[in-house]
């Protein structure tokens, strides 16, 4: 598939799954091909992943909600003005639902999502393909990224069916009628009225986000990536919060006590757990990267088909590589620095950070680092500590006796060898205490 500079699909083009595209026009409509019969629906969510409201659910009971409609006549076709859709709007998921409650989506023909333009001109395709037993598929999910907005081919299945689908979105489900109603997406005598939450679907393959990049790696890598992906999918489906969208942003200690851990490429297979981290958080699935020691660098974000080539040429100890002297950022220490740029990169109202800090300790500027966190309490960052061998970590052992901060915002936790501890293991304690931070930064206002 042809890409532009950006690494984006051309307009025209059919997307493959995990694949986005540019919006350049303002009003889109949204529509589906396939033999059989399925309504459409949209949730507008924050950049946490939940609905403001009830009324930020569009389905056949409630046609419209701002920026966004179902067209009249129709239960298939999205009618959707961007501009229109509200500041704290950060993204808008486009889903299939069959009417046929007895029906699964792989009884039929792959559907075909279309997004066109006001005057009918497609701009992009996705033949959502592979699918199964699902009978819920979120199709498209537009989001914006740097003030622009862009649509990525999902093709996701659920597996706990439409009412845990809505209400893991913070939709209000009720066996009580409310105020607007939420029947079934069709019509009240070919599908019984939505009930009372189920109990949290398992995740399984079809049930993970996947991104483009996935299908340079071979059949091998691309194996144990997927089992990756699906102990992540788990523990934040377990959580309540799979589906958000969050930055995610990897620090690495690169001082002289981690020569053992360079050496025995220790760091490198610590990159490569942390990839499927990114693919189930963050848009475009990259993890952005810093190395730090008495000074820090900004390294080029990894993506999925790259971990391996960028832990070559970017984890080193000294010397210069890609353009980068490492014997300049020092051998000790310095944490307060790298802390310090990735606050001033976070604004209030951003969508959530999830901030990826692996060392081997020796925090010496207690003090500043503790006002740091307190500082950063206020901000839409959730700071997971993670600690490799046996070392004197100090502070951060203590990240929870912290006072003065708006919500606990950090965590951490320690390891004598990171390649002892299975990925279920490892993703358990990595995402354990996020979801609990975005919960409380949610109702302190930290995040929408």
């Amino acid at each position: 598939m042809p890409r532009n500079d950006d690494g984006e699909s051309p307009v025209g083009a059919a997307l493959v799954k995990g694949q986005n595209g540019a919006l350049a026009a303002a009003e889109v409509l949204v529509s589906v091909r396939t033999e059989a019969a399925v309504d459409m629906s949209a949730l507008l969510l924050t950049g946490a992943g939940q609905v403001r409201s009830d009324e930020d659910f569009v389905f056949f009971g409630q046609p419209s909600a701002p920026g966004v409609s179902l067209e009249p006549g129709t239960s298939a076709t999205l009618a959707i003005s961007l501009a229109d859709l509200p500041d704290d709007v950060a993204q808008l998921r486009a889903v299939l639902t069959l009417d046929d409650p007895a029906a699964t989506f792989g009884r039929f023909a792959s559907p075909v999502a279309t997004v066109a333009d006001e005057a009918g001109t497609v701009l992009y395709e996705y033949r959502i393909e592979g699918l199964g037993s699902e009978t819920v598929v979120i199709a498209l999910e537009f989001y914006r990224r740097d003030g622009e907005w862009k649509v990525r081919a999902v093709g996701q299945g659920y597996a706990g069916g439409f009412a845990a689908f809505v209400t893991d979105h913070g939709v209000s489900v009720d066996d009580e009628p409310r105020n607007p109603p939420l029947p079934a997406l069709s019509t009240p005598e070919s599908t019984p009225q939505v009930a009372a939450v189920p109990a949290p679907p398992t995740a399984r393959s079809g049930e993970v986000f996947s991104v483009p990049g996935e299908t340079k790696l071979s059949l091998e890598k691309r194996a144990k990536l997927d089992l990756r992906k699906r102990e992540v999918a788990k523990v934040l489906i377990d959580r309540a919060v799979f589906g958000i969208r969050a930055r995610v942003v990897l620090v690495i200690d690169k001082t002289g006590s981690m020569r053992r851990q360079y050496r025995d490429q220790v760091v490198h297979r610590v990159v490569q757990r942390m990839i499927p981290v990114a693919t189930q958080l963050d848009d475009d699935g990259v993890l952005e990267a810093y190395l730090y020691a008495l000074s820090f660098v900004k390294l080029p974000d990894i993506a999925v088909e790259q971990g391996d080539e960028w832990a070559r040429t970017f984890l080193h100890l000294g010397g210069t590589h890609a353009g980068i002297d490492y014997g300049r950022l020092g051998g000790r220490n310095d944490e307060p620095p790298v802390i310090r740029d990735i606050l001033d990169s976070l604004r209030p109202g951003d969508r959530p950070t999830l901030v990826l800090f692996c060392t081997d300790g020796g925090f010496a500027k207690k003090r500043e680092i503790a006002a740091l966190l307190r500082e950063a309490s206020r901000l839409p960052a959730f700071w997971q500590f993670i600690g490799l061998g046996r070392a004197d970590y100090g502070v951060l052992r203590t990240l929870d006796e912290l006072s003065d901060r708006l919500v606990d915002n950090a965590g951490f936790f320690a390891v004598d060898d990171i390649d002892e501890v299975d990925d279920a293991q490892l993703y358990a304690r990595l995402l354990g205490e996020f979801p609990d931070w975005l919960h409380a930064a949610r109702s302190a206002g930290i995040v929408h």
